[in-house]
């Protein structure tokens, strides 16, 4: 099930939604169908097992990348 992240036109709220088959997202805040899709940060994991993050987390702007505020290291 993919994930996008979206910033509502009408009241610039961010957010990011599960959208199945032809189904439109919406803002939760607003209800509005008035989107604009972001490019979605996510981490790469290299072959020696080290995460590299492209940018800060998607869901908190943690500066240590995606999953860096919720998910502590599982080695």
């Amino acid at each position: 099930m993919p994930i996008f992240e979206y910033i509502c036109q009408d009241c610039r709220y961010e957010f990011e939604a599960l959208v199945f088959g032809r189904d439109k997202a919406k803002c939760p805040k607003c209800q509005s169908q008035k989107l604009s899709p972001q490019l979605s940060v996510f981490a790469v994991s290299a072959k020696s097992g080290t995460k590299t993050s492209t940018g800060a987390c998607g869901s908190c702007g943690d500066p240590r990348g995606p999953g860096a505020c919720s998910l502590g290291d599982m080695n």
